[in-house]
């Protein structure tokens, strides 16, 4: 799949505080994209669908647990 014109998008908790400390996420039909918001025109992660919802509820987990 070309990248061009894909969407990439920050949590809605980066925005408000200007912080750079930031992760961005994009559809990449079959994978998901995972880059650094601060260095977009660099390479990015390709993890599938699977990868990326496991890595979702180990975060939470860890964010419940804290």
């Amino acid at each position: 799949m070309s990248e061009a014109g894909v969407r990439w998008r920050k949590s809605s908790y980066s925005g408000a505080t200007g912080s750079t400390e930031c992760v961005e996420v994009a559809v990449l039909n079959p994978a998901v994209g995972i880059r650094d918001s601060k260095a977009p025109d660099e390479p990015h992660l390709r993890v599938s669908p699977q990868a990326f919802g496991a890595l979702l509820t180990a975060l939470r987990r860890r964010h419940e647990s804290a």
